[in-house]
């Protein structure tokens, strides 16, 4: 299983978006968990402006928005 990490923020509507684009991908496959960047100063430095991201804790790579299904399945495939 991918673990992945939804870098947004609360009232974010591209991050809504974005939920409901991994809403769609099979829960065997990847494990999602979201982070509130207003709670974590690195993740806000990094991120502020960028959310939402897509990230792979363990190569480091990023999905940053906008994305579609395509793009998704692409990003998920290459890790």
């Amino acid at each position: 299983m991918i673990r992945l990490l939804l870098l947004g923020t609360a009232g974010c509507h591209l991050c809504e978006q974005a939920e409901e684009l991994l809403a769609a991908l099979p829960p065997a496959q990847v494990a999602v968990e979201q982070v509130d960047i207003a709670e974590a100063e690195q993740w806000q430095a990094r991120y502020a402006i960028r959310i939402p991201v897509l990230y792979h804790p363990e190569t480091t790579s990023e999905l940053c928005w906008p994305f579609d299904q395509t793009d998704l399945r692409h990003f998920i495939e290459a890790l």
